[in-house]
């Protein structure tokens, strides 16, 4: 194993916390294929430069926390990125519930501020809502519960 490409790795790994998959394509970047990409990847793993968990953890918090996705979106993007069903709710369990539905009134109530300058038909109203919190990621029978409070 060559010990210039396991140090550039783990200055890879150690700027943000990344996938196993992320770290293989950078490999390739690098010309390491096969075997030796399988060596450096163990042992940044038992280094603890990589962590499956750790990325779920912080991303689905930060994704939630500062770009207001729900829990769906969350999943959606932690599956398409290849982390295990384990990992993926180890990440999914940084979100609190009572959190994830004061986040969703927060969302619906800034977004209706907005809405209702333009929009004046309560219905047209409600409908871009629903799809608005929709297209963020939040469940259906959530968002549409939430929209009969407001």
């Amino acid at each position: 194993m060559d010990r210039l490409i396991l140090q550039k790795a783990a200055s890879y790994c150690a700027y943000q916390e990344r996938t196993q998959d992320e770290v293989k394509q950078r490999l390739k970047k690098w010309n390491v294929w096969g075997d030796e990409a399988d060596e450096i990847i163990a042992e940044l793993i038992s280094m603890n430069y990589l962590s499956e968990e750790r990325f779920a953890k912080t991303y689905a918090g930060g994704k939630f926390r500062v770009k207001n996705w729900g829990r769906m979106k969350i999943r959606q993007e932690l599956n398409r990125r290849g982390l295990s069903t384990y990992s993926i709710e180890k990440g999914m369990s940084e979100i609190g519930d009572e959190d994830y539905v004061s986040g969703l009134r927060e969302l619906l109530s800034k977004k209706r501020n907005l809405l209702s300058k333009t929009e004046a038909d309560p219905f047209k109203l409600k409908q871009k809502l629903a799809r608005f919190a929709l297209g963020k990621g939040y469940e259906s029978e959530l968002v549409w519960k939430e929209l009969g409070e407001l």
